[in-house]
C-alpha cells in the first residue's frame, strides 16, 4: 500500500480549498446577476422550456409509477392496523415531504443536469466561450446565469407536478384497484396535510435542490477540460456530485424542518 507523502497530501488539500473557493465565488456571482438576467427574460424562458418541458415526460411517468407503488405498499402496511382509510394521507405526505422533491431532483440531475454540462462543455471545447470573451461578452452573464435561474424556477415546478401525479397514481391503485373508499382517501389527505408545514417545506427543499443541481451542472461544464474525454468526465461528475449533494442536503433540511 502506497502512502501519500505529506507534501502531496498538502497539495491535495490546498487544491480542494482552491476549488471550493472558486465554486463559492461563482455561486455568489450567479446570484448577483439576477437583476441583469431579468432585463432579458427571454433568455430565461427559453431555458425553462428546455430544462422543464423536456424533463416533463420522465417526471410524469416516474411520478405515476411511484404513486402506484406507494398505493400498494401503503395499503399492505396500513391494513395490518385497520387504518387503510389513511392511505391518501400516507401517499400525500410521502410525496410532498420527501419523494417528490428528492426523486425529482435526481431525475432532473440525470436529464437536465447532464444536458447543461454537455452543452457548456462543448461550447468550451469549441472555443465559443473564449470567443465571447474576445468580443467583451461575459460568458457567465450571457450563458451561465440564464440557465442557472431557469433551473431554479423549473425544479420546484417539476417537483410539484411529480407529487400531484404521484397522488393520482396512489388514488388509482388504492381506490379503483383495491377498493379503498374514495371519500376517506381524499378527506384524510385534506385533514392531515398542512399547507405551510408539509407542502411549503417540500417546495423549499425542491428550490434548494434546484439551485444545487443546476449550479453543479453549470460549474462542471465550465471548468471541464476542453476535450471530448473531458466533457464526458464532467458529465459523469455532474450526476455523481449532484445526486450525493441532493441526498445529503435532504437529510440536513429534514432535520431542520421536522425534527427541531
Amino acid at each position: 500500500m502506497k502512502w501519500l507523502h505529506p507534501s502531496e497530501l498538502g497539495f491535495a488539500v490546498r487544491q480542494l480549498l482552491v476549488d471550493l473557493g472558486y465554486a463559492a465565488r461563482m455561486l455568489v456571482r450567479l446570484f448577483t446577476l439576477l437583476g441583469v438576467v431579468l432585463r432579458r427574460p427571454r433568455l430565461v424562458t427559453e431555458q425553462i422550456h428546455f430544462l422543464g418541458n423536456y424533463s416533463l415526460a420522465i417526471i410524469l411517468v416516474s411520478g405515476l409509477f411511484i404513486g402506484f407503488v406507494l398505493g400498494l405498499q401503503g395499503y399492505n402496511i396500513l391494513q395490518r392496523y385497520g387504518s387503510s382509510e389513511s392511505l391518501g394521507l400516507l401517499v400525500a405526505l410521502s410525496l410532498v415531504r420527501e419523494l417528490g422533491p428528492v426523486v425529482s431532483a435526481l431525475l432532473f440531475a440525470g436529464r437536465a443536469g447532464t444536458s447543461l454540462t454537455a452543452e457548456i462543455g462543448l461550447m468550451k471545447a469549441g472555443e465559443q466561450l473564449a470567443a465571447m470573451e474576445m468580443m467583451a461578452v461575459d460568458p457567465v452573464q450571457r450563458v451561465l446565469a440564464p440557465r442557472f435561474w431557469a433551473g431554479v424556477v423549473a425544479m420546484p415546478l417539476l417537483a410539484a407536478v411529480f407529487s400531484a401525479v404521484g397522488i393520482i397514481g396512489g388514488w388509482v391503485v388504492g381506490v379503483l384497484m383495491i377498493g379503498v373508499d374514495s371519500g376517506a382517501f381524499w378527506s384524510q389527505m385534506q385533514t392531515g396535510v398542512e399547507v405551510f408545514e408539509d407542502v411549503g417545506n417540500g417546495m423549499i427543499k425542491s428550490l434548494v435542490f434546484g439551485i444545487t443541481v443546476t449550479f453543479v451542472a453549470l460549474l462542471q461544464g465550465y471548468i471541464c477540460q476542453p476535450t471530448p474525454e473531458g466533457v464526458s468526465r464532467a458529465t459523469t461528475r455532474t450526476v455523481v456530485i449532484a445526486s450525493l449533494a441532493v441526498l445529503g442536503l435532504d437529510f440536513i433540511l429534514t432535520a431542520m424542518m421536522f425534527s427541531i
